[in-house]
């Protein structure tokens, strides 16, 4: 699952980025209000993450003007003000949740979790074939068979998994994997693809992983060998 964070705090931003990232969500975090106005309508979030007092466009202007543009993912908003007014403001604007400065990563985490769950359009589990993904437990499974992930080969999986049938592009997957700014040069895309085969595919019959020369890759119900 993908999550947009708009946090100009650094150190905040780092820490909620890692924590969640050792969760295997994927995080695209920028540090204004227009950064994240911009991310947001150009690619698809699970769920967004605001602080309030962001440079730019605050983040329940922010809020307010994807709600005007019938964005409809859920948004977190984080602040440091611990007042009812600020609070109805928040809401208002058309945020789903609050969460006051400073808070525990568990109940961060305990909190996107329920905004997950309380989605009417929600997703909790991904299947092709025998493969299966708990998207709420983060476990990936091959017939009866648990597999361990890292977070990036989850999160890699799981991309490939929502577009199953669909030839992904090395640019598409790193933009939507490791985020829209990273280095598309890179050959980090065939090396987790490699590793991701050595557990999802070696040891089946069917091969799900599939290279399509020349344009990505495509995960699809293969055949026996």
């Amino acid at each position: 699952m993908r999550i947009l964070l708009v946090e100009d705090e650094k150190n905040v931003a780092a820490f909620i980025k890692k924590g969640l990232e050792e969760e295997y969500y994927g995080v695209d975090a920028v540090e204004s209000g227009t950064e994240g106005f911009e991310a947001a309508m150009s690619n698809e979030y699970d769920i967004m993450i605001f602080d309030i007092m962001l440079p730019g466009m605050n983040g329940i202007e922010l809020c307010r003007r994807l709600r005007e543009k019938v964005v409809r993912t859920p948004i977190l908003m984080l602040t440091a003000m611990d007042s009812v007014g600020s609070k109805v403001e928040g809401l208002e604007s058309g945020a789903d949740d609050y969460l006051t400065k400073p808070f525990a990563f568990s109940e961060l985490l305990a909190r996107i979790r329920a905004l997950l769950r309380r989605r009417a359009d929600a997703v909790n589990e991904l299947v092709l074939d025998d493969l299966r993904i708990d998207l709420l437990a983060r476990r990936v499974f091959r017939g009866e068979k648990e597999v361990a992930l890292t977070q990036k080969e989850f999160s890699l999986l799981e991309y490939l998994l929502r577009n199953k049938g669909r030839v992904l592009s090395r640019t598409q997957i790193i933009e939507n994997v490791w985020g829209y700014n990273f280095d598309t040069s890179t050959n980090i895309v065939d090396v987790h693809i490699r590793f991701l085969r050595e557990k999802i595919d070696v040891g089946f019959d069917k091969k799900l992983i599939q290279t399509v020369r020349g344009a990505g890759y495509v995960l699809k119900a293969g055949n026996a060998n």
